[in-house]
């Protein structure tokens, strides 16, 4: 999400060889894709737009990711898996404290109106599409759960509610951000954590 997301690589798969086998990377296919699909939105994504990114020819496209949907499901499970991962990191790496640096990490106020790809497809998609809302739901339940467990790694069930509150509010921030909210008010925002947690 946000800045929690790796770098999408401008790397095409590669060229097959005169008489060999297409053969490609499939981590960099997807990043390609993902790259379209966030620019564009998932209905404005035409197959030649996606070929077109990833290097491959339809054949070899649908091959390997069967139909435009089973990409972008794979695309956005691809994107949380980096995602989460990479919010980990920073509370493992924080200087300060963990959680804000957290929430300025999902929250982006400096990222721009593209807004969050999960979260953008999560309003276009999910009602719609059970298999995004599900991956949609896999990844909030992720970071409240990494949340809980910096609150308190002794008992992160007991943080639970908290760490929800605090996903909901960096959530919150990323449709601000989206509608064009100048990052000082998105920022102003992210100070509320205190009222999250007084203690």
């Amino acid at each position: 999400m946000s800045s929690t997301s790796h770098q999408f690589s401008h790397q095409k798969a590669r060229s097959p060889g005169p008489g060999r086998p297409r053969a490609f990377d499939e981590s960099v296919a997807l990043e390609a894709a993902l790259l379209v699909f966030w620019q564009k939105g998932y209905e404005a994504t035409s197959l030649e737009d996606l070929t077109k990114a990833m290097g491959l020819s339809r054949s070899s496209f649908y091959a390997a990711f069967e139909s435009k949907q089973a990409l972008f499901r794979r695309a956005l499970s691809h994107y949380s898996c980096n995602g989460l991962q990479n919010l980990k990191d920073v509370a493992h790496s924080a200087e300060g404290n963990p959680v804000d640096a957290m929430m300025q990490a999902l929250s982006n106020p400096q990222g721009g109106e593209k807004g969050c790809m999960l979260v953008n497809c999560i309003t276009e998609l999910a009602p719609h599409d059970e298999g995004v809302a599900e991956i949609g739901r896999r990844h909030l339940e992720k970071i409240e759960e990494t949340f809980a467990e910096v609150l308190d790694p002794e008992n992160p069930d007991a943080m639970r509610d908290r760490a929800r509150a605090l996903s909901s509010l960096a959530i919150g921030t990323l449709a601000l951000r989206k509608a064009g909210y100048p990052a000082d008010r998105i920022a102003d925002t992210l100070k509320q954590v205190k009222v999250i947690l007084p203690d």
